[in-house]
């Protein structure tokens, strides 16, 4: 016979199964972590997070990376972890997700307003693919971008690489001030 000591003794070797937030607080969590180089917009709100799902062995949370070179994604994975850990969600596999590959199309309404407001012109909605044979979207549909300071549409190409590889800068000839634009892909 086992006293009672060992009985609650044994019972405390047999580990509790977690408590699995539901779904949306694990969304609501992610929609708290900044991009990395936009600080105004969330990764949620940016479209690199494609999915979130339980498995046997966790959460699995499935990221599109802006591209494959992209610098911030270690710093992205860092941040999820993180948030995810402050809901108490520790076993996360991270699933790099490239097919199909990121668009600026998956960029959330109010994150193009934010963005704007925080001086990078956002990007046109494409709404197709790109045409990846060296000619530039930009130049090749005549797009015109606006600028985020004063709304002129006379601007200037400068670079197609502006503060990041997925910028463009331009300066808008009426205020004179440079900005990034961020381009559509």
């Amino acid at each position: 016979m086992q006293s009672r000591a060992g009985v609650t003794q044994g019972a405390a070797r047999i580990a509790a199964p977690a408590l699995r937030p539901a779904l949306d607080v694990v969304w609501a969590a992610l929609g708290t972590v900044p991009d990395p180089e936009i600080p105004v917009i969330s990764i949620v709100e940016l479209g690199i997070v494609r999915g979130v799902a339980w498995s046997e062995d966790g959460l699995v949370v499935k990221v599109t990376p802006t591209y494959s070179g992209c610098p911030a994604t270690e710093m992205i994975n860092t941040l999820i972890r993180e948030a995810l850990a402050v809901i108490g969600v520790t076993d996360v596999a991270l699933v790099n997700q490239l097919s199909p590959p990121w668009s600026t199309d998956w960029i959330a309404p109010e994150a193009r307003v934010r963005l704007n407001g925080y001086g990078i012109a956002p990007p046109h909605v494409m709404g197709g693919r790109v045409d990846v044979a060296g000619i530039s979207p930009l130049r090749r549909a005549n797009v015109i971008v606006p600028c985020p300071r004063c709304a002129s549409t006379n601007t200037q190409l400068l670079s197609q690489f502006g503060s990041t590889a997925c910028k463009a800068q331009y300066r808008c000839v009426d205020c004179r001030e440079p900005f990034d634009y961020f381009k559509p892909h």
